[in-house]
Order: C-alpha cells, then sequence, then structure tokens
C-alpha cells in the first residue's frame, strides 16, 4: 500500500488493507514516518498496529517547507500543502528497495497505490512479479467529471446533471502535480474505486468506457459503519447514529469541506449564522448551537 500524505487518502487505504488482511495476505502499508503515525492514531474503528500481518514501512524526505494557510488567496486550495505533496518524490527509492526485497521472497507482489503517487511507484514494472494497481479515492462521478470536462464536456450515454466548473478550484501547481503523476497510470493492471456500483454504477460504467485503464473494481466504501466487539468496544451503535435515527426522513444535510478548499473569516461567519447547527466535535461530543 502506497498512500498519499493527505488524511483521508491515508484512512482509505487502511481500510481496504483491513480487508485484504482478513483474507489472510501480509500488508506492507509505505509512506513517511509522520504520516504512517497520523495514520495509525487517526484511523477510525481499528488498531492496526495489534495485527501481526500489518506491517509499517516508515520512509525519510528531506525537509521541506510548510507555510501557514491563506485563507485570502485568490484560488481556495490548500496550496501551503504543496511542498508536502512535492516531497514524495523521494519516496520513489525506498518504495523501490522494499519492492525488490519482497519479490525476491514472494511468489507475487500487489501493489496498490493512490493515484497520486504514480511516480514513487514507477519502477514496479521492471519488477517480473509485481503487478500495480491504482487506487482512487474520489467518487466515480467526481473522477469521470474531472475526465468529461477536460474532453470538452462531450455528448455521454447517461444525462450529467448541470454542477459548477472546476475552473479555479486548483493551483495550477496542483494541476501539474497531478498530470505528472497520472502519466504512469497507463502501466497499472486495473484501477480500484472506493465506492460501490450499487451507488455509482452508471459513472463507473462511463469510466470503464472512456480511459484506457484495463480492469475496474468498485470495493467500498471502507469506513467502518460498525466497530467490532473485538476492538475492544462494546459493539454498540455510536451515539451520534442513534441520533441520526430519530430525525425525520430528508432533514439531515451532511456537507464535507474535506481538504481541497479553504474559507475566510467572512465565510466561516455566513456558515455560522444559520439559524440552528449541529456539529459533530472531533472528541465525540455532540453539540448544538442555536445562532441569532
Amino acid at each position: 500500500m502506497v498512500p498519499f500524505p493527505a488524511q483521508g487518502h491515508l484512512n482509505q487505504l487502511l481500510h481496504l488493507s483491513r480487508i485484504i488482511l482478513s483474507y489472510g495476505f501480509p500488508v506492507h502499508y509505505v509512506c513517511t514516518s509522520t504520516h504512517n503515525r497520523q495514520a495509525m492514531v487517526r484511523v477510525h474503528g481499528w488498531d492496526p498496529v495489534a495485527v501481526a500481518a500489518f506491517h509499517f514501512h516508515d520512509c525519510q524526505v528531506p525537509p521541506f517547507s510548510s507555510p501557514p494557510p491563506n485563507p485570502d488567496a485568490a484560488i481556495k486550495f490548500p496550496s501551503h500543502l504543496q511542498p508536502c505533496f512535492d516531497a514524495c518524490w523521494h519516496l520513489r527509492k525506498p518504495v523501490a528497495q522494499l519492492l525488490r526485497t519482497l519479490s525476491s521472497r514472494a511468489r507475487k507482489v500487489i501493489i496498490i497505490h493512490d493515484s497520486m503517487m504514480g511516480s514513487v511507484v514507477q519502477d514496479a514494472g521492471s519488477i517480473p512479479n509485481a503487478e500495480s494497481y491504482g487506487f482512487h479515492t474520489v467518487s466515480a462521478f467526481t473522477l469521470f467529471f474531472y475526465i468529461w470536462e477536460s474532453m470538452g464536456k462531450p455528448q455521454v450515454n447517461a444525462e450529467m446533471p448541470d454542477v459548477p466548473s472546476l475552473e479555479g478550484c486548483f493551483t495550477q501547481d496542483f494541476l501539474d502535480f497531478i498530470a505528472m503523476q497520472h502519466k504512469y497510470l497507463d502501466v497499472n493492471a486495473g484501477s480500484i474505486y472506493n465506492t460501490s456500483k450499487v451507488i455509482e454504477g452508471t459513472y463507473l460504467d462511463l469510466l470503464r468506457e472512456n480511459t484506457k485503464r484495463k480492469q475496474h473494481w468498485a470495493l467500498g466504501p471502507f469506513n467502518p459503519l460498525t466497530v467490532p466487539e473485538e476492538d475492544g468496544c462494546s459493539g454498540d451503535r455510536h451515539h451520534c447514529l442513534e441520533w441520526l435515527d430519530k430525525q425525520a426522513a430528508n432533514s439531515v444535510l451532511y456537507v464535507s469541506f474535506g481538504t481541497t478548499t479553504t474559507m475566510g473569516d467572512e465565510q466561516i461567519h455566513e456558515l455560522a449564522t444559520g439559524p440552528f447547527l449541529r456539529f459533530w466535535w472531533p472528541r465525540g461530543k455532540l453539540k448544538k448551537w442555536t445562532l441569532n
């Protein structure tokens, strides 16, 4: 497993690792020591350290700048993270060394890498008993929308919804980074998506028709809906879910701003001045705020 060093990406590959481990295969999770530590601490519903067949490999990268975020930037993408993304180049050598070591003692080595880590695993093609798969963390709709818009929005077999353009969503540096990483995806044996065909079958079919990748699998969603009792928990549903069950149908709207945008003080104020808000606090307490 070669994740992209951002929390949502780290977490998804950890949960895919959990599924693979359940079939008796050892899993090696390769990233920087800092991001491996973040993944272990923040993963929900699972203690990967307790699994004997799960191996973290801490890699070092040279120091890089960590500027503060700029909520007043013209483009709201968190460009302060770009130096961290660029530092991933330095993972290529340790990943290649690990692959050669594993391939010398295993019949076959499977590499599942985040789609934005293509350059890091490019040496997998030179290992005869290795096979690589690109892992896409975004929804099938989002991924197809990227492709569809770059093609000039041609007529497709399914009606595309009227959604805003991606123009102005990403910095040019990040767009160049994505383009460079995706150059290496054609050598993959297939693509894995963190989604379900039941939910996104239309867009998975469109991806299959409009990409060159050989095979496609929808294996998600990966985040656990329940926490097993063997993980040290009672197995009871979280009280956040219990609260949601009591709400009227179609009365709850979930909005995730993710890590691809930043908001200024004025925007945060406008968001907070809604008549009634419920916030899920990171420490597990549901808070109700009634604001004027």
